[in-house]
């Protein structure tokens, strides 16, 4: 069963000559981390806000986990979901433990079982629960602002995420450090994620699948590679760049083009790559050291071996 489905959902807002979203049906598998992308006005926020009925929907049928959303009271809705947006809106006359604990305390937990998922979450997202828990949102950096800000939406097990632009608002090398954490909670705990950005390259790297969106019509929902190879039409190529051969190796691992290596290998002091690395980072490390060839690991174990060769043959099949 999808998590989320959307079925022939508008939104026209009054006044607007046309639908902010029109006619959309779209279904998000359970424990896919899903993107939505395209240019400001295309619909997107709008679409994702009809989810926790920040706005309803003109016409059209939204389903959580096969339930109609209009069936359940808007607070029972909400508390479903997990919900993370740019501003981060921390209550600040409340420490971080306090703002994490929030809806736990909504919906009745003990203050044992909401301490111990305090010190879980703060140790997740990186934030030493003895050193942030009875800090203010003023004392903490934006990024450990924005970490906080996650942690309290999935502070009551949410089932489903809704993220509008959570990292927009960060300068470029905190905002990669963010994305780095998003990936590595979604591999361990396996959330449906809607998540909302006009940033090309973060949808790249974070989706399962992104929603591509034009005037409030989806125009094409895929994978990113697929995407960036086989883009529906001109716009969907100009938005994600998909001439741009090292933007497709960023998304392919380097297991994709790796060979077998040789009968009676010994490793002897060559560069190596992880097999979970793309096949950029692969091919930046090639061109630096100069080397043949690159061994693949797998944690300490060569599994293959990886050259030029390799990958000019993977991105012209």
């Amino acid at each position: 069963m999808a998590a989320i489905r959307f079925v022939n959902v508008s939104r026209t807002f009054p006044g607007a000559e046309r639908p902010a979203v029109d006619n959309c049906s779209l279904e998000v598998a359970d424990g896919t981390f899903v993107v939505l992308l395209g240019p400001s006005g295309c619909g997107k926020t709008t679409l994702l806000k009809m989810v926790n009925r920040l706005y309803e929907p003109t016409s059209g049928q939204i389903e959580l986990d096969g339930v109609d959303i209009r069936s359940l009271p808007t607070t029972t809705l909400r508390r479903q979901i997990g919900y993370v947006i740019q501003q981060v809106g921390l209550f600040p006359h409340m420490t971080v433990a306090q703002n994490i604990a929030v809806v736990p305390q909504l919906v009745g937990w003990t203050r044992e079982r909401i301490a111990a998922r305090v010190d879980e979450l703060l140790t997740l997202v990186e934030l030493p629960p003895a050193e942030y828990c009875a800090r203010y949102p003023a004392q903490l950096s934006g990024g450990q602002q924005q970490r906080v800000g996650l942690a309290r939406a999935l502070a009551a097990e949410p089932k489903l995420m809704l993220m509008d632009e959570p990292f927009g608002a960060i300068d470029a090398i905190t905002r990669t450090a963010l994305q780095d954490e998003m990936i590595r909670i979604q591999r361990k705990l396996r959330k449906t994620i809607l998540f909302v950005t006009h940033d090309v390259e973060e949808a790249l790297r974070l989706a399962d699948k992104i929603v591509i969106m034009q005037r409030g019509r989806i125009v094409q929902y895929d994978t990113p590679f697929h995407i960036l190879t086989r883009p529906a039409n001109q716009f969907i190529s100009t938005l994600v760049g998909a001439d741009d051969m090292v933007r497709q190796l960023s998304l392919l691992p380097v297991t994709a083009a790796m060979a077998a290596l040789p009968a009676g290998y010994r490793r002897n002091g060559e560069p190596t790559v992880g097999k979970d690395d793309d096949l950029r980072q692969a091919l930046s490390l090639l061109l630096r050291s100069g080397a043949p060839a690159l061994i693949v690991l797998d944690g300490e174990a060569a599994v293959g071996t990886l050259t030029l060769e390799n990958i000019r043959s993977k991105t012209s099949a």
